[in-house]
């Protein structure tokens, strides 16, 4: 009996947490269950190829936005080969309007309904069962011939598997009992074979469920918060230190909701800190004591880092997505782990939400800006299924895509070409802001406008303008539109630019060529041979405008960017800030003789 569970994630670095933990909940089918992994970059054709030749007896999919039309596809092609096949599904995507999937998808036979361990556990008994049953090997697989019952050496009929939705031998859709989620203990640890997570990102939760009712969001239907032991908790987590991952992202949705469970966990790391690995945690920022904050300020810098969903600043929008949020506690707290300076922090705003127009979420976008977060996600509502904001939608005139990944269009707040301006905003903010690479450059542009969205717009129209976008562009290009933009809107500073662009190129790394607008590096081979100890690790360059200033400056605005006496700094590469990359920069105090 062969057991297929395919699982189709954004990106080669992801893993998908959902199928290990499956597999590893139904221990005693680990002979029967294989595992397949890949990206949606891969071509649908090739995924197909590959399903084939394992020649699954089951074939079992995860199902998320960011994959549900591959599934679709493969379901359909795959039906066609095999036939005989059962398919089952399972994961947010088609947990909560199942019936009317399968009624769309009649080649699916059936759907795993929310939390799916134990469910996915009784369904392999079910199916190892029938295949030892049938000395033939060849399965009738929409009628089961086993007998009633679940006790031990008794079959199970699939009626009788909790969290269920599946055709029958007659065709009509079933929906079994809900199924009772399992103790957060229960769930296996999936990571004791670590191979097959080399250079990819590891999964971890320590609790499910969420304490707050964000319309938007699909933790919410889950009341409550089911907690895993800290006792098993601490001995997973040095399994992870000893073997020295390099990230460790927590999947709780609000870590910090008990106060208990995550200062321990904190304390945990931060007393058995191996210098390496980097642990990534969802967190309410104004939900933080101070024990909490004052445990974060004594660890290493990159130990953790905090991913805080503001989502708006609009108390109206707030109000109406049912959020719970002291906005000043969360702001005062964002400033204060900012100037710690040791942990990374990464923050959610959504355009979208019911209540914020184009003028309120410019607004919303100012604020979180000046947070000053190393990180700033803008995101786009995605209306899902199963939400109180998609049962809501027509109230809130929300019109969205059909398909996958639903993402809002228009509200009744919101034109679509309010949408479409926002869009570029996001695209530039990603590449000039998120990326890390321009920091310099993007301090000075700051001081162009009073709210950094209008700065983030007026760049995406000037690359909508030259046809710049939807294609990839090297970091060099990058420059040169920035200064084909500065040209355009701010010609007597296209100076100082050139120099904040060439800091920040050297910033990143030590360049193999040398920009175009910089100049020659002849006249600083005398010194770049006295401080350039270990060749390319290291790099010297000269400005006339006041880096130094520009480098720790929280705002420019009160000093005037003038052209000054030449100065030099030195690129060390070997020494990099834990939190964003960059090279160690020093002023050397001297000049040229």
């Amino acid at each position: 009996m062969n057991i297929l569970l395919v699982a189709i994630n954004a990106k080669y670095i992801h893993s998908n947490l959902a199928v290990y933990s499956l597999r590893a909940y139904a221990k005693e089918y680990r002979g029967h269950i294989r595992l397949l992994e890949y990206t949606i970059n891969h071509r649908t054709e090739y995924i197909l190829r590959q399903i084939y030749k394992q020649r699954p007896d089951v074939l079992c999919f995860s199902c998320y936005i960011w994959n549900f039309r591959y599934v679709q596809e493969l379901a359909r092609e795959f039906h066609k080969l095999v036939p005989e096949v059962p398919i089952w599904v399972g994961g947010p995507e088609v947990s909560y309007e199942a019936k009317a999937f399968l009624s769309d998808y009649p080649m699916v036979q059936g759907v795993m309904v929310g939390e799916g361990e134990a469910t996915f556990r009784e369904l392999c008994r079910f199916y190892v069962e029938r295949n030892m049953e049938d000395e033939t090997g060849s399965l009738n697989h929409h009628k089961p011939e086993c007998s009633n019952g679940d006790g031990e050496g008794k079959h199970i009929n699939l009626e009788e598997i909790a969290g269920l939705v599946f055709r029958d031998e007659k065709g009509e859709i079933v929906q079994t009992a809900v199924r009772t989620p399992l103790p957060m203990d229960e769930l296996p640890f999936c990571y004791e074979h670590l191979e097959d997570f080399t250079n990819r990102i590891i999964y971890y939760e320590t609790s499910r469920g969420c304490p707050f009712s964000c319309s938007y969001c699909l933790s919410s239907i889950e009341k409550g918060i089911r907690l895993r032991s800290l006792e098993l908790v601490e001995k997973e987590l040095q399994f992870f230190l000893e073997q020295q991952v390099p990230q460790v992202k927590f999947v709780d949705r609000t870590f910090n909701c008990n106060h208990n469970h995550a200062f321990r966990i904190w304390r945990y790391l931060k007393e058995h800190d191996n210098g390496v690995t980097n642990f990534h945690f969802e967190i309410s920022a104004d939900l933080l004591t101070e024990e909490e904050i004052a445990l974060i300020n004594a660890m290493r810098p990159g130990l953790i880092q905090l991913e805080i969903g503001v989502q708006s600043t609009h108390g109206a929008t707030i109000r109406e997505i049912h959020r719970t949020m002291d906005l000043p506690r969360l702001r005062q707290v964002v400033a204060r782990i900012r100037s710690m300076g040791n942990v990374h922090q990464h923050l959610d705003l959504i355009a979208g939400l019911p209540e914020e127009d184009f003028t309120a979420f410019q607004e919303s976008f100012r604020q979180v800006y000046d947070m000053k977060p190393q990180q700033l996600q803008l995101g786009f509502l995605k209306v899902l299924k199963g939400s109180y904001l998609y049962e809501h939608r027509r109230e809130y005139g929300v019109i969205c895509q059909e398909y996958p990944p639903y993402e809002v269009m228009r509200t009744r707040w919101l034109s679509y070409e309010q949408l479409l301006k926002i869009k570029l905003v996001e695209e530039m903010l990603e590449v000039y802001y998120n990326s890390g690479q321009f920091e310099m450059t993007v301090k000075v542009l700051e001081l162009t406008e009073d709210n950094p969205f209008h700065l983030f717009l007026k760049l995406g129209e000037f690359y909508e303008r030259r046809g710049l976008l939807a294609m990839s562009h090297s970091r060099i290009r990058r420059c040169e539109i920035l200064l084909d933009y500065i040209e355009e809107s701010d010609p007597r500073h296209r100076g100082l630019y050139e120099e904040t662009l060439t800091f920040d190129l050297y910033y990143r790394e030590c360049m193999k060529s040398r920009p175009p607008w910089a100049p020659p590096l002849s006249e600083l081979r005398e010194l770049s041979r006295k401080y350039c100890k270990k060749g390319r690790r290291m790099h010297l360059e000269s400005f006339y405008y006041d880096m130094e200033r520009i480098l720790q400056a929280e705002t420019l605005r009160d000093y005037p960017l003038k052209r000054e006496k030449q100065a030099y700094f030195l690129f060390s590469y070997e020494e990099r800030d834990p939190l964003n990359g960059q090279a160690k920069v020093e002023r050397i105090r001297e000049e040229m003789g």
